[in-house]
């Protein structure tokens, strides 16, 4: 396996209710993203969460942290929600010999404006030419978690 996908939840694979007026953490939306990309890439994906990152402990983040460190692949690629994705990076960040990138979207998958293919496209190509280390990809840059924030009322991660 060349690269494996791990999922956690987030925005990305959020689903709306009608009824309920709310959004929920659903599937994870990236197998269907994949499938109708027509990749010739050797990929697995993994379901670790289901959760909005805001409700992310420390303990689901030891879990992903596990999962990537367990992970034959030195190609690895996370979806999270953009809420604390920096926070679960810099728990990442010292482990050696991987290509790490997490990703996620402003706005679901299931929708038809999203930024989430771009965002996977973008993670997905990063974690083949970076060098080993931890990084994040949004809104069309690669950013070192350790000088970057999101940015809440421009709706994009900067970096600082």
């Amino acid at each position: 396996m060349q690269l494996e996908i791990f999922t956690t939840g987030g925005t990305i694979d959020k689903v709306y209710f009608d009824a309920k007026s709310t959004f929920e953490v659903g599937e994870p939306q990236i197998l269907e993203v994949l499938r109708e990309a027509n990749l010739s890439i050797d990929y697995q994906v993994t379901s670790l969460l289901r959760k909005d990152s805001l409700e992310l402990t420390d303990e689901d983040r030891e879990t992903v942290r596990q999962a990537v460190l367990d992970s034959t692949a030195s190609q690895i690629v996370i979806t999270h929600g953009t809420d604390t994705m920096i926070t679960t990076a810099r728990v990442l960040a010292d482990i050696p010999g991987k290509t790490i990138v997490l990703t996620g979207a402003m706005q679901p998958a299931r929708f038809r404006l999203t930024d989430a293919v771009f965002n996977i496209a973008g993670a997905m190509m990063a974690t083949q030419i970076l060098s080993e280390g931890v990084y994040i990809a949004m809104n069309g840059r690669i950013f070192d978690p350790q000088r970057t924030r999101k940015n809440v009322e421009k709706n994009r991660f900067e970096e600082i």
